[in-house]
């Protein structure tokens, strides 16, 4: 497999698993459950998941009142957009 297509995989799945984490921690969070940390959702993030994460948050209207997920998350996928815009731009 190509480093390109590796990382663009990478991409797409931890993303998807972002999205999946917020999902689960809404529903469990509606239903009184025991819930995913936070640690947890903040790795998934870290991971290289945030925009996952973001698009979880705001479809999901999940901790969008906790200022470090409010502020945090956006900040940490526009770093991630560059990092990753560079990487990609060397490999090509």
């Amino acid at each position: 497999m190509d480093l390109k297509v590796g990382l663009g995989l990478y991409l797409v799945l931890i993303n998807l698993y972002g999205w999946l984490v917020m999902a689960i921690d809404k529903r469990k969070a509606m239903q009184g459950h025991w819930r995913i940390s936070e640690r947890h959702l903040w790795l998934a993030a870290w991971c290289g998941g945030a925009l996952g994460v973001l698009i979880g948050m705001k479809l999901f209207r999940h901790k969008t009142r906790h200022t470090s997920f409010r502020i945090g998350v956006p900040f940490l996928n526009m770093g991630h957009l560059v990092l990753w815009g560079m990487v990609f731009l060397r490999i090509l």
